[in-house]
């Protein structure tokens, strides 16, 4: 009869050190980006999926996925569709920085329609710049806003290229990139003060950040906002 009665017990016991497992490793964090988690959950949608539900009485789009050239269009006839969405939940690994800038104006053409980054979920890169458009904005504890330098081109292919092709076609391909970076810092800043967030999020923290990995011991090229950098730098109003 022992025996019986402790196998309850013990599946009991099982299941309580699986959770703590579990809940260790969603929290274990990277050892070369150390103020984010070694796993961030931002969906591998190769484009943005825009998905309609109710959540807790009111009605939210849950846009997952990275963000590409058609998000703004399909977003726009998405909220169309749907004018009684209160809020849009992000989870996304970044993508097309001209799209989520776009994208984010989208969202700011909707009055009162809000953004949010749920608890566990992952907003990374271009998804900061959709974030961005909402009114409110709120990210939950345990959501996670993600900066990074962008990068004009971060295929190493392409560089590689043109450095086999000689002197010329490298300085080409940088003076290209140092052309086009300028230009997106440009309708970065444009873009923050349109939407009421600090441009120091951008000289303080985004821009401080590698685009690639570097040769030294540094190797970070991104950085978690804590919850109250979100509220200094204002990119969010309120958090829950």
């Amino acid at each position: 009869m022992h025996a019986i009665r402790s196998r309850p017990k013990l599946a009991r016991l099982l299941a309580g050190v699986l959770a703590l497992a579990t809940l260790g490793a969603a929290t274990d964090m990277d050892p070369i980006n150390p103020t984010c988690p070694l796993n961030p959950n931002w969906s591998t949608n190769p484009t943005m999926k825009l998905t309609v539900e109710k959540r807790g009485g009111m009605k939210v789009m849950l846009g997952e996925g990275r963000v590409d050239a058609g998000l703004p269009d399909r977003l726009a006839a998405a909220l169309k569709a749907n004018p009684d969405v209160s809020e849009i939940w992000l989870r996304s690994p970044g993508g097309d920085a001209r799209a989520g800038n776009a994208a984010g104006r989208v969202i700011r053409s909707f009055p009162g329609l809000g953004t949010r980054i749920p608890a566990g979920w992952a907003c990374f890169s271009a998804c900061n710049f959709v974030f961005m458009g909402g009114q409110p904005r709120v990210i939950e504890p345990g959501g996670q806003f993600i900066v990074h330098m962008f990068t004009s081109t971060g295929d190493r292919a392409a560089i590689d290229e043109s450095v086999a092709l000689g002197t010329d076609a490298t300085t080409e391909l940088i003076g290209d990139v140092e052309q086009d970076s300028a230009l997106l810092a440009s309708e970065d800043n444009a873009f923050l003060i349109k939407m009421g967030v600090s441009r120091k999020l951008l000289t303080d923290v985004m821009y401080r950040q590698k685009a690639v990995k570097g040769s030294g011991p540094d190797k970070s090229t991104r950085r978690c906002l804590t919850l109250d950098e979100a509220l200094k730098y204002g990119v969010t109003y309120a958090v829950e």
